[in-house]
């Protein structure tokens, strides 16, 4: 019994092992093999944008969603890699004869490479003894190229041909396992070496080309198909930035930022080149901004980088990649174009360098580091606040450098047209707090001082937090000089006691009480749950709660400090024992205070 639960432990770990060490791109197969098995043994799964010829080993994401590139895809049936179907048998149960690689070339799809190969006089060479690696260029590859290349390679046919040929092969026997990501490989043109990229998706490119056939194996190498021809890589990214008309601008901001060194030294870089067209298109006076602010210009600059290699070819889907200045970029694709953001925005892609790769993009990426407050404003969800600050004659606080937090209140926080009074133009300088906060950063009970000259408090609930009655609805935006927070409504600010509130109010008529609530924590709206129970300082206890039926009832109206029994003028004395809260969130210096229309019964 024990042996064979050693036996079975043994073999388990093996396995793990096994798949622990299987590379990006055979666990990829593996699964194209599993879906594939019903139509026979050595079938894959391929999935074909319908739109297109483009195919792919699928993965399980992508055979679920059925999409690739946010496109839908048609499932075909094909031989795996190194097998071949016999008439009038089921799947693909034959392996591949083993013949040298000028002959493997015809019957994996790459006929034209091995006529150019004939033309080249290199066809002695990969029919002979040898160990050879070649990257062999598809027959739509071929077609691909530009006629004018196409004509200068075929030319000079003893010279111009065989060199550009010479540079898809690597002397010595390379399988999809050992095409390690990031490494490179001297190629048999002068030594110039072949970038190798092998990505988690299990796409692995070479020189940015995609293997579209990996491992077809011969008897003197491998060969690889893949989907375009590739060219010897000389320059390092700064030089092709250096190079390049069209990037003058780019050249010149790299230049201040003093970021010029960065793409000239090792690494592995992408990235996203804004045009002179790009920047053209920004406003003049928020690039001169930018463009005098060295800490500004930088990180516009970083955050078209990405410290690695992230050729087209890898992308089916949108993946959020981290910048060199630190925020995120999603970097996808639809259909045969690259996005940025979800933005087609690439115009040119696949620049390969020694140390990276560029993507030439049509506009530029301005990050929230970059930007001042207005501009913060401006690209998120709260239009109708970032008007009313605009009226209210406080552009120059939104547009300086002072450092400050606003609190935007969302669209829907307005009802209505919202027309500009002096009491709410002196309330919306109480929602421009003093200093450049974090949201992270605050604490309960932390009191906050407008530009105003009030001072709000902060409170931190289980699931929420809250500045006065306002409450946080989304992730902080940090920019140059200021942060914007978005909150869920309008602020009301302390305006004196909960007597004095109460005594204002001609609502309440404390003469009718049926009895005053106290409860022993602020509780604002924002900060109650689906069921919140406080304690009363009488002992007594209040259930409060937020339901889907209750929900237009309570969504503005359970905030308490005090939880008052008070009866509206002309209402009859509170009996129930259900409360339908008509006010709430009526801030003050010493709590806040609820108006109910019955009188709760408190339990013991």
């Amino acid at each position: 019994m024990k042996m064979n639960v050693l036996v079975s432990v043994l073999g388990l770990s093996l396995v793990l092992v096994a798949c622990a060490t299987q590379s990006p791109y055979q666990a990829v197969l593996r699964h194209s093999r599993i879906r594939g098995s019903q139509q026979g043994p050595n079938v894959c799964a391929m999935q074909r944008l319908s739109d297109s010829n483009r195919k792919y080993f699928t993965n399980c994401k992508q055979w679920y969603h059925r999409k690739v590139c946010g496109k839908p895809t048609v499932i075909s049936y094909e031989c795996c890699p190194g097998y071949e179907r016999i008439p009038g048998t089921r799947g693909c149960p034959a392996e591949l004869p083993l013949v040298n690689i000028y002959n493997t070339l015809a019957v994996v799809g790459a006929s034209t490479t091995q006529m150019y190969s004939e033309r080249a006089k290199l066809k002695e060479e990969i029919e002979g003894p040898g160990s050879f690696t070649f990257f062999a260029p598809s027959n739509k590859a071929w077609a691909a190229l530009p006629t004018e290349i196409l004509d200068a390679l075929v030319s000079n046919v003893n010279i111009e041909l065989l060199n550009a040929l010479h540079y898809h092969m690597v002397n010595r026997r390379l399988t999809s396992e050992e095409l390690k990501h990031g490494s490179s490989f001297a190629s048999m043109y002068l030594d110039f070496p072949v970038h190798i990229h092998h990505y988690s998706n299990g796409i692995v490119t070479v020189n940015c080309a995609r293997l579209i056939k990996p491992d077809q194996r011969a008897s003197n190498g491998i060969v690889h198909v893949v989907d375009r021809v590739i060219t010897a890589i000389s320059n390092n990214v700064n030089a092709i930035i250096d190079l390049d008309d069209n990037l003058e601008r780019l050249r010149a901001a790299m230049a201040a930022a003093g970021l010029t060194s960065l793409l000239e030294g090792e690494g592995s870089y992408t990235v996203f080149a804004p045009t002179n067209e790009a920047f053209q298109k920004i406003p003049q006076e928020t690039l001169n901004r930018i463009l005098g602010d060295p800490v500004a210009l930088r990180d516009l600059l970083n955050f078209h980088m990405l410290r690695h290699v992230q050729c087209s070819e890898s992308i089916v889907s949108g993946s959020a990649m981290e910048t060199l200045q630190g925020a995120t970029l999603e970097v996808g694709c639809d259909g045969d174009q690259m996005t940025l953001n979800g933005k087609a925005i690439v115009t040119k892609r696949d620049q390969l360098g020694t140390n990276g790769v560029v993507h030439y993009v049509s506009e530029l990426l301005i990050p929230d580091s970059a930007k001042v407050l207005l501009e913060l404003a401006e690209g998120s969800s709260v239009t109708v606040a970032t008007q009313l600050f605009v009226d209210a004659g406080l552009v120059s606080h939104l547009k300086g450098s002072e450092a400050l937090t606003m609190l935007a209140p969302l669209d829907e926080a307005f009802k209505g047209d919202v027309a500009m009074t002096p009491e709410l133009r002196k309330l919306l300088r109480n929602h421009l707090v003093k200093g450049q906060l974090s949201s992270q950063a605050l604490y309960h009970g932390q009191e906050l001082e407008t530009l105003g000259g009030l001072r709000l408090r902060v409170f931190v609930y289980r699931n929420n937090l809250c500045i006065e009655n306002a409450c946080i609805a989304a992730h902080d935006k940090t920019g140059r000089f200021a942060t914007l927070f978005t909150v869920d409504k309008l602020l009301t600010p302390p305006t004196g006691t909960i007597m004095d509130v109460l005594k204002d109010d001609d609502r309440f008529s404390c003469r009718r009480c049926c009895g005053i609530t106290w409860v022993r924590v602020l509780l604002v709206s924002g900060g109650m749950s689906s069921h919140t129970r406080v304690p009363a300082l009488q002992g007594a206890r209040l259930e409060l709660g937020r339901g889907r039926s209750l929900l237009t009832l309570l969504k503005a109206s359970v905030e308490l400090l005090l939880s008052a029994c008070l009866s509206f003028r002309g209402t009859t004395p509170c009996t129930s024992t259900k409360v339908a809260i008509a006010d709430a969130d009526r801030m003050a210096t010493t709590g806040s205070s609820t108006g109910h229309r019955e009188h709760p019964q408190a339990s013991p």
